[in-house]
């Protein structure tokens, strides 16, 4: 193999996106074999905490989820759908969307929401969704719960944090 074969192999290598790649994730959020890449997505947005009594806790409090809201778009930048809750759902520009239930999360790094694998429900709608069968959450940036205190003081206040993530939609191959 001469230079330029080469030069040209490690190109196409480098442009295989690294989401189809399970290697190097955690076994938890892997998707089962017998699946494909249906779409790539990132999700750019916001996820909302409320602080609250802490659950079976007394007089304690914590930043609780309350939901997420961003916007998907594909690997070129170009909205394809968007992503809100509760419950999670996304949806895609042709209007199908899909919820899911969550089974695994796996933690990322310091700073990041954890990894996450979700089994889709059946699609609503006929589109980008149907067929869905898994969706991750990989390639974090952002979205944990404020460091400001939550104290009986501001039960009830509400912080926005910013985030990004990318999800990937599986489908039976």
């Amino acid at each position: 193999m001469n230079a330029k074969q080469l030069i040209c192999l490690l190109g196409l290598f480098t442009t295989i996106p690294a989401a189809y790649a399970q290697t190097g994730l955690p076994d938890s959020i892997k998707v089962p074999d017998g699946h494909k890449v249906a779409m790539e997505t990132t999700g750019v947005g916001e996820i909302t905490y409320e602080c609250r009594d802490k659950a079976n806790a007394a007089g304690q409090t914590e930043w609780t989820f309350v939901g997420p809201k961003a916007v998907l778009n594909d690997r070129s930048g170009k909205q394809v759908g968007t992503y809100f809750g509760p419950p999670a759902t996304w949806q895609a520009k042709d209007g199908s969307k899909v919820t899911g239930t969550q089974l695994a999360v796996a933690p990322s790094s310091p700073g990041n929401l954890p990894y996450q694998l979700v089994k889709a429900n059946p699609a609503e709608g006929k589109g980008a969704m149907s067929g869905v069968s898994y969706i991750q959450r990989v390639a974090l940036k952002g979205g944990v719960a404020p460091s400001s205190e939550c104290s009986t003081a501001n039960k009830g206040k509400q912080e926005v944090v910013k985030y990004q993530a990318d999800y990937i939609f599986w489908a039976a191959s």
